[in-house]
């Protein structure tokens, strides 16, 4: 009964429908405001807008032409060492004396170039086809030193021609001295094999070392040049390190990839 005479009660009553009605209050709208101008903001910047990203990869301070392993063609006991490693040596020099059943042989090298390691000592014996030394393939001193970077084979297509390059040099305390600038000049597109790089470097334990995680893509890194600094390099610091860079030196690439538009990462 208590609850008829209340409905009854209201039937009763006059509807208000003289009073205003508060749909939303100002601190509300003021809110959907700030969304709709932060959503359309954001909409023209996944459009019009770009992302920069970088890939980190290892990379070794060479000339462009490369290196060579330096292979006897005999077998028998090395008696004469005849290069130094570092030393710049014309072709046909004469590298190792090799004493064979038949007689004396000389190993010469293959092109000009500076022997950067020498894997035979006097009294070794060695077998046909042995690796007796590395020769980096360089005949002027003058020629300038590029980066090698090994990048993952993922990342090869997002690279440009250009694109700048920070190099962290294993030599070169980068806190005191800041990173090696360069830009890149040309990317390899075939997948780069630990004999690739062995042949190119001159190294085996690099050509392992760098495909360790896979097959790399090799970038051509050209360093920029600078009359200001003792190496003769731009770097981040306004000096750069006082003493000049060596190749086959170590170093750590920083490679900027090619700029991306926030809203192709949801097209497919």
């Amino acid at each position: 009964m208590q609850f008829r005479q209340q409905a009854l009660a209201k039937l009763q009553s006059p509807e208000e429908l003289d009073l205003p009605v508060r749909f939303a209050r100002p601190q509300g709208w003021l809110t959907l405001a700030v969304t709709v101008v932060v959503m359309a903001a954001a909409a023209v910047w996944a459009v019009t807008g770009s992302v920069t990203s970088t890939v980190g990869a290892p990379a070794v301070l060479t000339h462009g032409q490369g290196s060579y392993i330096l292979q006897s063609p005999v077998a028998g006991q090395v008696t004469a060492v005849l290069a130094k490693q570092g030393e710049r040596l014309p072709a046909n020099s004469p590298v190792l004396k090799v004493r064979t059943a038949e007689g004396e042989t000389v190993v010469r090298t293959v092109a000009a170039g500076r022997v950067t390691a020498l894997a035979a000592t006097i009294g070794q014996i060695i077998s046909t086809g042995a690796n007796v030394a590395a020769v980096e393939k360089v005949a002027d001193p003058e020629d300038p030193l590029y980066a090698t970077v090994y990048v993952p084979a993922q990342n090869a297509a997002s690279i440009p021609e250009g694109a700048a390059v920070d190099l962290t040099v294993q030599s070169v305390p980068a806190q005191e001295y800041g990173v090696l600038r360069g830009h890149v000049k040309s990317v390899d597109r075939g997948a780069q094999s630990a004999q690739s790089i062995t042949s190119f470097l001159g190294d085996s334990q690099l050509g392992e070392q760098f495909t360790e995680d896979g097959r790399p893509v090799a970038v051509l890194v050209t360093l920029d040049k600078s009359a200001a600094t003792k190496s003769g390099y731009a770097w981040s610091s306004a000096d750069g390190p006082p003493f000049s860079l060596t190749s086959m030196t170590l170093a750590e690439a920083s490679v900027r990839l090619a700029d991306e538009r926030p809203v192709d990462w949801l097209l497919p």
